[in-house]
């Protein structure tokens, strides 16, 4: 039998994912709205992708809070977000290839490192972060980026090469690599601390994910309801059956029937033919009786002469 509360309300197990849910918002969202500015170099952007994570992770909260790293979970999905490809299409979304600000008071080389950081390519720019600044291993971060232990090497090498390249000043040239993940760790904290950008707040988050989620609901169902309209219009309109028109039960197709003229002209022609076929006939047995009469004169011809006697 279950204790009722006697000294506190009861608290329902909605209660209990709020409270969770802002605990993590509360540790992690701040962190995250830096690095996703030195993802970005936007800080609307970056608020706006980490909002869009805590939403994604509010929807799916038993899902999330079963999860061995539910920071990890939030920081997936607030980069995948920052990263899209789509914001390419939107000038107020895309990756800035230089930074909208940067807060006061900030080194010039803070400000070449951001721009340094900023160009070079998406997978590789996420490689660096999460290793050098956030801190995660190696393996760790290759699981991240869904990609295999030696491609986050390569993409990390890639990355440093890049950035000892261009500055320099940071002393990376010649240093083992552990002692590159040391100096650019340092520099991208200090350069993340710099940015004070407030995310917003979890009561906030929670009550535009639901929100979301009421609006998709109610899109999905209208969806439904549509189409079952237009089959059932469909179905009112369309006539029961159709009488399909009758076929011969031939096989083979009739002849066509020539027309009542053509059927004359044939037959004017085939009398025709037959008048000139007899006419030639009857010429050819008049020459051929005559040839036998001149035969049969000539030979009595013959035995009435004297000397054929």
């Amino acid at each position: 039998m279950t204790q009722p509360c006697m000294n506190q309300p009861c608290m329902t197990q909605r209660d209990q994912a709020a409270i969770a849910f802002d605990e993590l918002h509360s540790r992690h969202a701040a962190a995250l709205t830096q690095q996703a500015f030195l993802l970005t170099g936007r800080p609307r952007l970056a608020q706006r992708a980490v909002e869009r994570g805590f939403r994604l992770a509010w929807q799916r909260w038993p899902q999330v809070a079963v999860d061995p790293d539910p920071a990890g979970w939030v920081r997936a999905a607030t980069y995948e977000y920052a990263l899209a490809p789509w914001h390419r299409l939107c000038p107020g979304l895309r990756t800035a290839r230089m930074p909208d600000r940067l807060a006061a008071p900030a080194e010039p080389s803070d400000q070449a490192l951001l721009v340094t950081l900023l160009s070079l390519p998406a997978p590789y720019r996420r490689t660096l972060v999460l290793h050098d600044g956030v801190g995660l291993g190696l393996g760790e971060t290759a699981a991240e980026i869904e990609a295999s232990t030696p491609a986050a090497a390569g993409r990390l090498a890639h990355a440093r090469e890049q950035i000892a390249e261009r500055l320099p000043e940071l002393g990376l040239g010649g240093r083992p690599p552990a002692r590159q993940g040391e100096i650019l760790r340092a520099r991208l904290a200090r350069l993340a601390a710099a940015e004070q950008m407030p995310p917003p707040a979890a009561e906030f988050v929670r009550s535009g994910s639901e929100r979301s989620a009421e609006r998709t609901t109610r899109a999905v169902f209208g969806l439904i309801g549509l189409f079952a309209l237009v089959t059932l219009l469909t179905v009112i309109v369309t006539p029961d059956h159709h009488t399909p028109q009758e076929q011969s039960m031939s096989p083979v197709p009739h002849a066509p029937v020539a027309p009542e003229r053509h059927r004359h002209g044939d037959e004017s022609a085939h009398k025709a033919g037959g008048s000139h076929r007899a006419g030639s006939a009857h010429k050819a047995r008049g020459a051929h009786r005559h040839a036998g009469e001149a035969v049969r004169k000539r030979l009595r011809q013959a035995r009435l002469r004297p000397e054929s006697r």
